[in-house]
C-alpha cells in the first residue's frame, strides 16, 4: 500500500525578499504591488530610513529603505532592487528591498516565534520565522516596520487656481 503525502495547508501567502543577504517575508495581503524603483523626491528633515516620497498612481507615497532601516549593506545587483508598495491603514508606503525572491504559501502554524533582537527604532518588526525552500525567513509586521513614517507630515496640496489667473 502506498503512503499518501498530505500537503500542508497554506492559509496565507507570503512575499519573500532579501535585504542585506537576509531573507524576509510579508503577508501578500498587505502588498499592493511590486514595482521597479520610481523617480523619488528627497525632502528635508525626514527620518534617515525614509528615502523620500514618490508620486505613485496619483498618491504621494513615502518610501522606507529597509537597508537603511536595518543598518544593512545593499547586496546583489541594482537591477534587482524592487519596491513593495504596501498598505498601512489607509496609507500606501513603498519599501525598498534588494530583491524579491518569490510568493509562496505557508501555514500559520509553520511560523515559529522569533526572539526580540532589538528595541526601539532599531527593532525590525519580526513577528516570527518560517522555513521555505531550505532557507530561514523572518516574517515581518508591516505596521511596526513602517512606523517610522508616523513622524512625517506631508505639506497639503496647494489649491488649484482658476484659469486666467487670480
Amino acid at each position: 500500500m502506498k503512503s499518501r503525502r498530505s500537503r500542508a495547508s497554506t492559509d496565507r501567502n507570503l512575499v519573500a525578499f532579501e535585504v542585506g543577504g537576509v531573507a524576509y517575508a510579508l503577508d501578500i495581503l498587505r502588498v499592493r504591488e511590486i514595482v521597479r524603483p520610481l523617480p523619488m523626491v528627497a525632502l528635508p528633515h525626514l527620518p534617515p530610513a525614509v528615502a523620500g516620497v514618490v508620486d505613485h498612481r496619483g498618491d504621494v507615497v513615502p518610501v522606507v529603505d529597509l537597508r537603511v532601516r536595518f543598518g544593512a549593506q545593499a547586496t546583489g545587483r541594482d537591477k534587482d532592487v524592487r519596491w513593495l508598495i504596501v498598505t498601512r491603514g489607509s496609507r500606501l508606503l513603498g519599501i525598498v528591498v534588494d530583491r524579491v525572491l518569490e510568493v509562496f504559501g505557508a501555514a500559520s502554524s509553520a511560523t515559529r516565534e522569533a526572539p526580540d533582537i532589538s528595541t526601539g527604532q532599531a527593532q525590525r518588526g519580526i513577528k516570527g520565522a518560517c522555513s521555505h525552500g531550505g532557507r530561514l525567513l523572518f516574517v515581518l509586521d508591516v505596521d511596526m516596520l513602517t512606523a517610522v513614517v508616523d513622524e512625517i507630515t506631508l505639506p497639503p496640496e496647494p489649491p488649484l487656481l482658476p484659469r486666467g489667473g487670480a
